[in-house]
């Protein structure tokens, strides 16, 4: 797959100067960063800070959340994921670097190529936000302080700490759900999150170094946090506001994006930690089928009837139940003998 990157000309001006925003006739604002009014170490801190926003027929918006990020981080870089629309045009007259995909591949592949793009430019700290005007590019300091405090790898901005907004109930229950799962999927350290969804986060250099794993579509979030964990990164969460007023809503069916995610999620688990997954499963089933058998041969000695359907139904639970165990300490005994042979975590950060 091959994409094409362009670097807006951003023409210079006298150091000092501060060009205020203004309207034109048309009615359009137009947003200056001036930064030569900011003190020394705000100034220092957007050097380090760069924002990717994948962004999917967002011609509508694009182009004022550039401008608004522009003004906290020292690069934009806008993925466009094959919009059919003027996102790309747009976004590169605001400001940004811009990425075309040359097809609609997902969102985990638009952000690689986003994060790639920022690691080759040399910043220490990447923001990343979604490109349809949901999230407050005026948050963006807040995300990514902990990030260039050093005192985190990955912080991600949750709508749940402290709720601002009026969230639909189906996407809280939904988001639930898909917490519960994510946090069952990883593997080492005590971080639980409160909002494994939120594409608002914030990367330090040691994050976007580890970004070696496969991704597809909306999961890129969830399986950040599942590869992170395992490899000692430090993670933390900062309070959000977020708007679903906006012109592009769902891009996906809410519905089918949160059960391929949390199919997603589930592949994870059982790769992960294979007795969770088979072996807890296959000892409740193995218990069933034990009770149903207890239950025929009792029935039978008491009364003399023999319950064919429950003594069918029980003995199949107690193969499958068995099935599962065995698959499960067999798949866990492979696990652990795959983490032996890698190198140790120290070999591989």
């Amino acid at each position: 797959m091959t994409t094409r990157t362009r670097t807006p000309a951003v023409p210079t001006r006298p150091s000092g100067s501060v060009i205020e925003g203004r309207t034109d006739g048309k009615g359009t604002a137009l947003l200056v960063d001036s930064l030569a009014t900011r003190p020394k170490a705000e100034r220092q801190s957007v050097r380090t800070l760069a924002v990717v926003i994948p962004a999917y027929n967002e011609g509508l918006v694009i182009g004022s959340v550039v401008l608004q990020a522009r003004q906290h981080a020292g690069c934009v870089i806008v993925v466009d994921d094959g919009s059919s629309d003027r996102t790309a045009a747009i976004a590169r007259l605001a400001g940004a670097e811009v990425i075309e995909m040359p097809e609609n591949s997902g969102k985990a592949k638009a952000m690689m190529a986003g994060f790639a793009r920022a690691r080759e430019l040399g910043y220490e700290a990447v923001v990343m936000l979604d490109g349809d005007g949901q999230h407050d590019p005026a948050q963006i300091p807040a995300v990514a302080a902990p990030v260039l405090a050093g005192e985190a790898d990955l912080v991600i901005g949750s709508r749940f700490l402290d709720i601002k907004a009026e969230i639909p109930k189906y996407r809280v229950a939904g988001q639930k759900v898909l917490n519960g799962f994510t946090n069952l999927s990883v593997d080492g350290g005590t971080f639980a999150t409160t909002d494994s969804q939120s594409g608002f986060r914030a990367l330090s250099r040691r994050a976007l170094e580890n970004l070696n794993f496969s991704s597809e579509g909306y999961s890129i979030e969830s399986d950040m946090i599942a590869h992170f964990a395992p490899l000692g990164l430090a993670m933390a969460e900062v309070p959000i506001s977020v708007t679903y007023d906006v012109p592009h809503k769902h891009k996906k069916n809410p519905v089918s994006h949160g059960f391929g995610v949390l199919a997603r999620i589930v592949g994870l688990i059982g790769y992960k930690r294979p007795l969770l997954s088979f072996g807890i499963p296959g000892v409740l089933v193995t218990l069933f089928g034990i009770g149903a058998e207890i239950y025929t041969f009792s029935e039978f000695y008491r009364s003399g009837q023999f319950h064919y359907i429950v003594f069918t139904g029980g003995f199949a639970a107690l193969i499958l139940g068995l099935l599962l165990l065995t698959s499960g300490l067999i798949l866990n005994s492979l696990v652990m003998i795959t983490r032996g042979s890698e190198p140790s975590k120290e070999h591989t950060l």
